[in-house]
Parts: structure tokens; C-alpha cells; sequence
């Protein structure tokens, strides 16, 4: 077994035998300063934010080049010895086998791949034949956790979502995102889905919060641009008391 997929299936790992009430929690660090500071917390892996790492390079969320994107993941994957996973976005137009290899250079052992472009949702069977070439190229060394967008363009039906997870799920997904699902349709969701579920959180949730996810059906909980938000929110306060 190689390396790179002996990481994927450490972190593989992670997302099976759960408790209910005992999510796995993944932080999204934007550089590795703060990746360092969940890994020091005790985290035992990370999920970078493609918003989160957008505003630390200066751009809007969904505008940032592959090629930067890809050196700010390296750069946290090198700062800890925990897995990383990278949520790249739809993928930057690459062909599945440099796509692959490129996130396999970052040393992340996972990544997000949305199933939308400009707003618009894509063809749940083409794109499930998309994942499944990505899924041939990279083999088992990335875990592959597919979002589902179908909540945040417009489509508040589950049964959608649902429909969509399965055929994500047949191509190789190891994890489906139905993000943006209102929290009343989290255990429809997880009685209809295989494998596991990720539901993002808001950054000032509570420990008891998250636990409630977790019994609604979350497997893993992530965290979007929301930490980097919170972060940059209390940098802001503390410059405009300092400059005052």
C-alpha cells in the first residue's frame, strides 16, 4: 500500500464506527498558522474551506486561480501531521487524472467536489461519470466526499438531494455534502443516503450544538468559511479599539 493511500484510509477511518451524538468534527484552516492552532487543540484532521483559503489570498470565494489554490493547500498539509482534506471547489476545469495528481502533490489525503458551476446545478449523471473518472484516477489515495448542492440553487426538495447522493455514491464517492440542508431534514437525509454525511455548521456553534447534528443524522460536521470569518471578525474588533 502506498503511502498517500495509507493517509486516505487513516482518515477514511475517522468517518465509520461514530456514536450519534459524536460527529466528526474537521476544522477548515486557511493557512497553516491556523491549521496549527486546531492541530495543537487536539483535532485529529482538517478540512480547508475554498471561501476560508479565497480570503487569505485576497479573492472572492469560487475566483481563485488552481495554482494558488493548490501551493496554499500544500503549504498547510506541510505545517501538520494530521490529514488534510482540501475542498477544491468543481474541480477548475481540470481533467480528472491532473486533478488527481495534482491534489495528490498537496499531500491532502481528500477533497470536496461541488456538483454546481456559476450557480447552476449540473447534470447528476454526467457528473457522477466525472466522479467516477477522478475516482479511477486518484484510486483509493483521496477520499472523495461529493456535494450536493441542491439546497442552496433553489431545488428544497430531499428527494432530489437524495437521488443525487446515490448516483455519487455508485461512481466512488466515499462522503456526500448536502450543503445548506435545513437541520428539519437531517434525518430524512441520513435514512436515505449511504455512507457517510457531512452538514456544515455555523462557526459559533456550541459543543452541545454539534452533538445535536450528530443525532440528526451528521456524520462529519465542517465548518465553511465560517472560522475564518470569526477569526478575521475579532481581528477587526481588536483594530478598531486599538486604532481608537
Amino acid at each position: 500500500m502506498s503511502a498517500a493511500a495509507s493517509a486516505a484510509d487513516t482518515f477514511r477511518a475517522l468517518h465509520h464506527g461514530r456514536l450519534p451524538d459524536d460527529p466528526l468534527v474537521l476544522p477548515g484552516p486557511w493557512d497553516a498558522a491556523s491549521a496549527r492552532v486546531f492541530v495543537e487543540a487536539g483535532f485529529p484532521a482538517l478540512a480547508t474551506p475554498s471561501a476560508g483559503v479565497a480570503a487569505s489570498l485576497g479573492y472572492e470565494d469560487g475566483a481563485t486561480p488552481a495554482d494558488e489554490m493548490f501551493a496554499a493547500v500544500a503549504r498547510i498539509v506541510r505545517a501538520v501531521d494530521v490529514p488534510v482534506s482540501a475542498d477544491i471547489e468543481g474541480g477548475y476545469g481540470l481533467p480528472p487524472k491532473e486533478l488527481a495528481e495534482r491534489l495528490l502533490e498537496t499531500g491532502a489525503v481528500g477533497c470536496n467536489l461541488e456538483d454546481s458551476h456559476q450557480g447552476v446545478l449540473k447534470d447528476p449523471r454526467q457528473h457522477a461519470d466525472w466522479l467516477a473518472e477522478v475516482r479511477e484516477a486518484a484510486g483509493d489515495r483521496i477520499f472523495l466526499n461529493a456535494r450536493v448542492d441542491t439546497f442552496i440553487r433553489g431545488v428544497a426538495a430531499p428527494e432530489r438531494a437524495i437521488e443525487r447522493a446515490a448516483l455519487y455514491v455508485a461512481a466512488g464517492a466515499d462522503c456526500v455534502y448536502p450543503i445548506g440542508a435545513p437541520v428539519g431534514v437531517l434525518p430524512l437525509l441520513r435514512a436515505g443516503m449511504q455512507g457517510p454525511v457531512n452538514v456544515v455548521a455555523p462557526a459559533y456553534a456550541a459543543p452541545s450544538s454539534l452533538a445535536e447534528l450528530g443525532e440528526l443524522g451528521a456524520t462529519r460536521i465542517t465548518f465553511g468559511g465560517g472560522l475564518q470569518h470569526r477569526a478575521t471578525a475579532a481581528l477587526a474588533d481588536f483594530a478598531r479599539r486599538l486604532r481608537s
